[in-house]
């Protein structure tokens, strides 16, 4: 029975050297983790919670999309800060934040005026080349500068007015 005992003591050693073992496996994975959230400018859980709101129920997020999600947002807020720093105040007003997000909230509304803008850019094109067409028939402009010089307003020679 000694050696049944002394069996049995080894093996709960083991068992807790094994334990021990997975504890600091466990523990590294948690520290991996905790090291990669703390480089995050957010929650992770938070923008996740987010995220799942406003998608479908069935779509799965996947961890790489979680995690620049996050930085995504951090890369927002600190050009929105570059742009209050631009102000020469040591307060900073609720106006001036509208004025740095605006870009942010209203890209509908950007995107909307800058196809409007692109359509009557092509509208004015196509103006421009009828009247240049227009022109051209009309006038039926000659490039060389000997015909220019005998080409008169009146249609006429002008030897008679350069004598006097």
């Amino acid at each position: 029975m000694a050696e049944d005992f002394d069996e049995n003591e080894f093996n709960g050693e083991e068992n807790i050297e094994t334990e021990e073992v997975n504890e600091t496996v466990v523990d590294a994975g948690v520290d991996s983790e905790e090291e990669e959230d703390e480089s995050l400018p957010f929650a992770k859980a938070e923008v996740v919670r987010l995220m799942k709101e406003n998608l479908d129920d069935d779509k799965m997020i996947k961890e790489r999309v979680k995690v620049e999600m996050n930085k995504f947002l951090g890369d927002i807020l600190k050009n929105v800060c570059v742009q209050l720093n631009e102000y020469p105040y040591t307060t900073i007003q609720y106006e001036m934040l509208k004025e740095c997000i605006y870009p942010y909230t209203n890209v509908k509304r950007i995107n909307q005026e800058k196809q409007r803008i692109l359509l009557h850019l092509d509208a004015i094109k196509a103006d421009c080349d009828a009247l240049s067409m227009d022109v051209k028939r009309t006038f039926k402009i000659k490039d060389t500068p000997e015909e220019e010089e005998n080409l008169s307003v009146f249609g006429e020679d002008d030897s008679e007015f350069n004598e006097e």
